[in-house]
């Protein structure tokens, strides 16, 4: 299915969750923040909430520094 990533489209399987998408970016979702269809998706739920077809993700990450 597609969904787009921070304006890029992309190809996922069906039925894959935030925490799988984002553990196969290669990004610690423990660091991340999403925002689903403009709506925050809670870290305690990334691993509940699956994917559909057309979601739109905002993905930001966080970068420490001084």
């Amino acid at each position: 299915m597609k969904i787009t990533v921070n304006g890029d489209l992309k190809t996922v399987e069906d039925g894959v969750s935030v925490w799988d998408f984002l553990s196969g970016l290669g990004l610690d979702p423990k660091k991340v923040a999403v925002e689903r269809n403009l709506e925050i998706v809670p870290k305690s739920t990334f691993a509940d909430v699956s994917l559909e077809e057309d979601d739109q993700l905002e993905i930001v990450h966080f970068i420490g520094g001084g």
